[in-house]
């Protein structure tokens, strides 16, 4: 067979760049440093418990540590921002809750769109919303709770994790199904919140 000179100078070349290829690939192997892994609520919550655990978990198996970073406020959007912001690069990863679809809904104007700029890597856990009450309310069922909510309208406050967070939606649907009139109290982050309303 009689290959033109330009074609097998092109096939020579391609041939003798496999190995270095190779060698480069093998150097990229992921992790080779350090990943962070952002938290968008307060040390303490659930969600900082789960990326702990998870954290702890991935670095052993991985060989490198992942770090923890807690950066809250403004309902989750500036640690997504720090994320969305970071290089594409798988080491900087987002701990994606819930909030992350509510914000899209309550902020016109975020720097970012989540849907478009991340792209999700797994599903980690599945974070239940409970309702707690101080033991000094004469409530112990949910029907007597609203009962006792539509005696005292505006004199029970409902804690939550903070403005437009899963627990403070959730508490203004049930206040809205139950016909009951509670003070919305934000903190900043669950972990913050006292357990149960007074």
């Amino acid at each position: 067979m009689n290959l033109p000179r330009r074609r097998f100078l092109h096939l020579t070349a391609g041939a003798a760049a496999l190995p270095a290829m190779s060698r480069v690939a093998r150097a990229q192997a992921y992790p080779s440093r350090l990943v962070r892994l952002v938290v968008t609520t307060p040390a303490g919550g659930s969600p900082d418990i789960i990326a702990r655990l998870i954290g702890q978990w991935l670095s052993e198996r991985l060989g490198q540590p992942i770090v923890v970073d807690n950066r809250s406020g403004a309902s989750g959007n500036i640690g997504t921002e720090i994320v969305v912001r970071a290089p594409p690069d798988g080491y900087t990863l987002l701990m994606a809750l819930s909030l992350n679809a509510i914000n899209a809904s309550l902020y016109d104007n975020l720097p970012f769109n989540f849907i478009r700029d991340t792209a999700p890597v797994a599903s980690i856990a599945s974070i239940p919303l409970i309702m707690e009450v101080n033991p000094s309310v004469p409530a112990k069922t949910v029907p007597e709770f609203i009962a006792y909510a539509k005696a005292n309208p505006g004199k029970i406050n409902m804690a939550s994790g903070g403005n437009g967070s899963p627990l403070h939606v959730a508490g203004e649907l049930f206040k809205m199904m139950a016909g009951v009139d509670m003070v919305h109290v934000p903190y900043r982050g669950e972990a913050l919140a006292p357990a149960g309303s007074d």
